[in-house]
């Protein structure tokens, strides 16, 4: 997971920059499209068509799509909000991960936890400030992109029992490519026959790299741990956000987003302070 938030940082920058020029709608299919293509070339000579065959298809398609969601929603988001405002919103999706534990895992949550989800929240809130003069309306998309990233590690960790990883990772790949491909075309510009084309286009290239395989080290994560204890390490982004949106954007978090996204960090290290307590209570005495 350390590996992955590294990697959405440097794509996350790469879209900031390349929304200034190009639509939304063309960025996100360069995503899903240089993912396909990337998981195909590095898992196929191993795999075979095995990679395609899932055990459960339909659950493998809806975690597709809920990661699709949570793409397009945050990858607008970037067009409008500085970069470590956006990734220090959607830390709340780890608390989502948690209120949804139970009824899609079956996983146990108690009132402390709860506790510090309802905390977590307030942090987000202290970062958005609804009502105030800083507030805009593309601040509330990464906390929707947040929910159905939630939904989508969640659905993850259930078919990790199922399908492999590789599997997992190229059907987000696959539906993903499948549904932007029908809107792409009507929303589309290539890039200039200049230097600066040539830029956009190495950076188009680069956004399945490393989308494809920083979900594919998430993937890889949730397949060896619970989902609320793998989930919080999400918040190493905040640094690479911080640090791309000040040397490329100017961009730096005010007080209010700090003190937001401490409460959020603060929250999350105590649902894993609390789940690993848990776990090593279940556990049977040597």
């Amino acid at each position: 997971m350390c590996l992955a938030v590294s990697l959405f940082p440097v794509m996350n920058a790469a879209v900031k920059y390349l929304s200034t020029d190009y639509s939304i709608t063309q960025i996100v299919w360069a995503r899903y499209a240089g993912h396909f293509v990337y998981m195909v070339i590095a898992f196929l000579p191993r795999y075979g068509r095995r990679l395609f065959y899932s055990v459960k298809p339909g659950i493998q398609a809806m975690r597709s799509l809920l990661a699709f969601g949570s793409t397009t929603i945050y990858f607008t988001a970037l067009g409008f909000i500085s970069l470590p405002m956006a990734a220090a919103i959607s830390f709340v999706s780890p608390f989502f991960v948690t209120a949804m534990a139970g009824p899609v895992l079956g996983e146990n949550v108690g009132w402390r936890r709860w506790l510090a989800v309802a905390v977590g929240f307030g942090g987000a809130l202290i970062i958005i400030r609804p009502g105030a003069e800083a507030f805009h309306w593309a601040m509330l998309l990464p906390v929707m992109s947040a929910f159905c990233y939630g939904l989508y590690q969640l659905l993850t960790r259930k078919i990790s029992a199922a399908d492999t990883p590789e599997t997992t990772i190229l059907y987000t790949a696959f539906v993903g490519l499948a549904v932007i491909s029908l809107f792409a075309p009507f929303d589309w510009r290539w890039p200039t026959m200049d230097a600066t084309g040539a830029w956009d286009i190495l950076l188009f290239l680069s956004l399945g790299f490393f989308g494809g395989f920083g979900h594919y080290c998430v993937v890889k994560a949730l397949q060896f741990g619970p989902a609320v204890v793998i989930a919080p390490f999400t918040y190493g982004q905040l640094v690479g956000a911080t640090l791309f949106g000040f040397m490329l954007f100017g961009d730096f978090p005010d007080l209010w987003v700090w003190v937001g996204a401490a409460l959020i960090v603060g929250s999350g290290i105590f649902i894993t302070w609390r789940e690993n307590r848990i776990r090593q209570r279940a556990a049977p005495a040597d």
